[in-house]
């Protein structure tokens, strides 16, 4: 666990690394079952950080909720043909994903 001076600069670090992508880009990491997405109503960064702290209980939360799972080949296939972009975030081994669709 970091103090709190380095919780704030973890999270810096992954919002610093988190961009928009598309969907198209990241197929081979889909591909591997690398990806992760991330419900609209959760912070991306947040999840990103539990991840990084190794916070099991935090994500088995989201899993358990389903606001973290792995992408399925139905939503894959959806935003492949949409060519949708998402938001997006390594936290290794995974590849967190996120799409907010606009107003």
């Amino acid at each position: 666990m970091t103090t709190e001076n380095g919780e704030a600069v973890v999270r810096a670090k992954i919002n610093l690394e988190t961009s928009l992508i598309a969907w198209t880009e990241l197929q081979r990491y889909f591909a591997t079952g690398a990806v992760l997405v991330v419900a609209p109503e959760v912070d991306l960064v947040e999840v990103g950080f539990q991840m990084s702290e190794d916070n099991t209980a935090k994500i088995k939360h989201w899993l358990d909720n389903g606001q973290l799972a792995h992408v399925s080949d139905d939503l894959a296939r959806t935003w492949l043909a949409n060519d949708v972009s998402v938001w997006a975030v390594v936290v290794n081994p995974w590849l967190l994903v996120q799409h907010r669709p606009v107003d």
